[in-house]
């Protein structure tokens, strides 16, 4: 029976070193960060490193774009990093494409071993030694190019070939213990001797990759499962590194779930806008909501306990903890966790957070907010708070306070009873009295005016004032919302839908 290389890492607490190594193409989507979420929780949990280095060998498709909005998702969700891009550190440069020289110098080792070698044959020779040979070509290379004589290399070379460089892969089994699924092995001769460097001199992300890691010290290599299929080349790989003098270790692997989307067995694609983490942002998702959620895409905290802080998780977290089965993206869940967190900021926090919102949809009516704008905003914001699900429902349930006129909504007018003009006439004649404007008297003078005087039900006679103040069906508190808007403005709404519903 196969057992894991007695080589590997048994680092813990303060040794521990993960790694976000991302490709700068795209936006940044959710599950690309929350790898990043478990890479640093796992790291802030032991007291250890997390290094963010940067893969950008692609040139056709890493753009300086994508790395600016990874750094801005990580920021905002506070995904801090002890060494990489920005900070460095001791291993740097962090950019794969500023690493070149440290490849061929690793190269040279390889080579001088003999862990390596030139390998001259083209894929229409490998596809004929295998038809030749009974062989299916989808078993790839036969390693033929193994023990080519220096007479056979130079007349290859003679011909005008250049030779890429394969790794010498082990005759015999290679076995890890998954952090996350257990003993996995992979039979001998699974897979062949594999390039990694082409002809035109340039290294593959299948060597480049793990010899950063080594260079890095990196000891836990968490990563989704899709990328489980390559870690037997790694394997072979550290194997070599260590033989060659290049790194002492091979580190422990965590391959975590993918992460699904609402409906079928699919992998959440790129182009669905639940990806998309700043389209999550620019709805109202918040920092402490999104992360919280993230963590649940593949973890818990604890049995029936889905919201928690980023303290909290980073006190409870254990890679060894998280599910190998799929995640299922749940907008639903992810939406009303985040309610949960909204409900748990500080009053003058919450209200601070609304303004960027507010100013967005043009609530304020300028580019920049007055001071009385302000003002009305953090007095508004206890009424909305516990009703909020996203930052984003705050223009909606906010703007009327700041709007010259009303905007009725469609719903709000069709819901209005048969005598809305008689209860808004009413409610004028019951308010242009007050003196005290303030949610208590304006709730006592409405309350005889239309429940006592009209006897409605609260319901029906509440309905046609609160569509005359802001123009939806469900608003803030109504009461607390006239006080804000002022007697002036609040008998000027009132009558104002009364005409016209009269007219």
């Amino acid at each position: 029976m196969a057992t894991p290389d007695p080589r590997t890492t048994t680092a813990t607490g303060a040794d521990v070193r993960v790694r976000f190594c991302p490709s700068p193409t795209g936006l940044p989507h959710v599950g690309l960060i929350r790898t990043a979420l478990f890479n640093w929780a796992y790291a802030r949990h032991n007291g250890g490193k997390l290094v963010f280095r940067i893969e950008d060998t692609d040139a056709a498709r890493d753009s300086e774009e994508s790395y600016q909005q990874l750094l801005d998702a990580l920021r905002w969700l506070e995904i801090d990093w002890d060494e990489g891009v920005e900070v460095g550190g001791p291993n740097g440069p962090y950019r794969q494409s500023q690493r070149h020289d440290i490849y061929r110098e690793v190269l040279d080792k390889l080579v001088a071993a003999g862990l390596v070698y030139e390998s001259f044959s083209t894929a229409e020779e490998i596809d004929a030694r295998n038809e030749a040979a009974g062989r299916a070509k989808q078993l790839g290379y036969d390693n033929y190019d193994r023990d080519l004589t220096d007479e056979q290399k130079a007349a290859f070379r003679a011909e005008g070939r250049q030779p890429a460089l394969r790794l010498r892969v082990p005759d015999h089994d290679l076995t890890f213990v998954d952090l996350i699924r257990g003993e996995v092995t992979f039979p001998a001769g699974s897979f062949p001797d594999y390039v990694i460097v082409r002809p035109n001199g340039v290294p593959l992300y299948t060597f480049v990759n793990p010899v950063d890691d080594a260079l890095m010290g990196v000891t836990h290599v968490l990563r989704g499962e899709d990328l489980m299929p390559s870690t037997a080349r790694q394997l072979a790989l550290y194997a070599a590194l260590i033989d060659a003098g290049v790194t002492t270790f091979i580190p422990r692997f965590g391959h975590m779930p993918l992460v699904l989307g609402e409906t079928g067995n699919k992998k959440l694609s790129k182009r669905d806008p639940k990806a998309d983490l700043f389209l999550h942002r620019s709805s109202g998702m918040i920092p402490e909501g999104l992360l919280n959620y993230l963590a649940l895409l593949g973890w818990s905290i604890g049995p029936d306990r889905d919201v928690f802080s980023r303290d909290e998780m980073v006190a409870a977290f254990d890679i060894a903890d998280v599910n190998p089965n799929p995640a299922r993206f749940d907008q639903k869940k992810a939406v009303s966790i985040n309610g949960d967190h909204i409900r748990m900021l500080d009053g003058k926090d919450f209200a601070e957070r609304l303004l960027p919102y507010l100013a967005a949809a043009d609530v304020f009516g300028g580019a920049e907010p007055t001071h009385e704008q302000i003002v009305l905003a953090f007095r508004a914001a206890p009424l909305v708070q516990e009703r909020m699900q996203l930052l984003g429902e705050a223009p909606g349930m906010l703007g009327f306070l700041f709007a010259d006129e009303v905007s009725y909504e469609d719903d709000a007018m069709k819901g209005l009873p048969a005598n809305a003009a008689e209860v808004l006439q009413a409610s004028v004649a019951a308010l242009e009295p007050l003196e005290a404007f303030t949610p208590e008297a304006i709730q006592e003078a409405l309350s005889a005016a239309l429940i006592d005087g009209l006897e409605l039900k609260p319901r029906v006679a509440y309905g046609p004032p609160r569509v005359a103040i802001t123009g939806r069906r469900v608003s803030p508190p109504l009461f607390e919302s006239m006080e804000l808007l002022g007697k002036d403005e609040s008998l000027r709404r009132l009558r104002t839908l009364g005409e016209k519903l009269a007219g």
